[in-house]
């Protein structure tokens, strides 16, 4: 049922379209992977658009709980 909602989510729709006959697998996956990289930048622009966000650093894990812990305790 192409009017569900859940067919909004990424990747459901190329999938559908794969098993529908409408493109190849390999189309549908990559087609899937363009679907999830517009969600990502869409995402990445509007958590840019929060005046008060504070970005942790996946890499320095250590750094990224003591941000966490001092904006737990100043809240």
């Amino acid at each position: 049922h192409p009017d569900l909602p859940s067919i909004r989510c990424v990747g459901y729709r190329q999938m559908w379209e794969y098993l529908d006959g409408d493109c190849t697998r390999d189309e549908a996956v990559f087609r899937g992977i363009c679907a999830t990289r517009q969600l990502a930048k869409r995402q990445i622009t509007w958590l840019r658009s929060w005046n008060d966000l504070t970005w942790l650093d996946s890499d320095n894990i250590e750094q990224a709980l003591e941000t966490m812990s001092e904006a737990i305790a100043s809240d």
